[in-house]
């Protein structure tokens, strides 16, 4: 009885672990090949707000900013289309950065707030 008992509990337990495996594929997204990337960092004051980000005096969108040393592990980075772009980042009506960036494909751009 006792070595029924232990061998179910063997099979059962063997089942279990030849389910679980230690690691799974990885998707690897690496982006769009024609895009670019920015990542809106501040050393202190403006961390955590929502700012507006003008792209060549047309489109326009809200990002994130992240505390500079948290940029890596936290930061949110938004999609724009490759080339010479004029970024321009305004807070509560005070323009913060305004400045023409050459953005490469796959490159994630740092715009360094104050």
């Amino acid at each position: 009885m006792k070595t029924k008992l232990l061998f179910f509990i063997g099979f059962i337990l063997t089942i279990t672990l030849c389910g679980c495996r230690a690691h799974y594929p990885v998707a690897q997204a690496g982006g769009m090949d024609d895009m670019a990337y920015l990542l809106f960092v501040s050393p202190q004051q403006n961390t955590k707000k929502i700012v507006m980000v003008t792209l060549d005096n047309d489109k326009t969108f809200d990002a994130k900013v992240v505390k500079a040393k948290n940029s890596k592990r936290k930061g949110t980075s938004y999609a724009v289309s490759t080339g010479k772009k004029i970024v321009k980042v305004e807070c509560d009506g005070q323009l913060l950065y305004n400045k023409e960036v050459f953005l490469s494909p796959q490159e994630t751009k740092m715009i360094i707030l104050p």
